[in-house]
């Protein structure tokens, strides 16, 4: 059974920086690429960024672009979302999700960016 469970989240000032976990079993994580996505109060699921499956590539949604970089530690099993230079308008409950099934993602982790 896939499990993903995110941490990391909570209240930041704008500007600020927070780093996202997501432990990941069930599956063999380096087989998968691994999707990050939020939703913000009142709106749907937004999609932020995909690492492929080594590692080696990254894309983001422009909003985040410069700003949030995502990695993984295969070894670990766990999937990370750094993000800097936070703001409002990034308050969101953070997932990840395997691959591209959103389906999958854990129970999420609160992200609240305000002064």
């Amino acid at each position: 059974e896939v499990q993903l469970v995110e941490s990391g989240g909570g209240l930041v000032q704008p500007g600020g920086s927070l780093r996202l976990s997501c432990a990941a079993s069930g599956f063999i994580l380096s087989s998968y690429a691994m999707s990050w996505v939020r939703q913000a109060p009142g709106k749907g699921l937004e999609w932020v960024g995909r690492i492929n499956s080594r590692g080696t590539i990254t894309t983001y949604t422009d909003s985040v672009k410069g700003r949030f970089t995502i990695s993984r530690d295969n070894a670990k099993n766990t999937l990370y979302l750094q993000m800097n230079s936070l703001k409002p308008e990034d308050t969101a409950v953070y997932y990840c999700a395997k691959s591209e099934d959103y389906g999958s993602r854990g129970q999420g982790t609160q992200v609240t960016v305000s002064s």
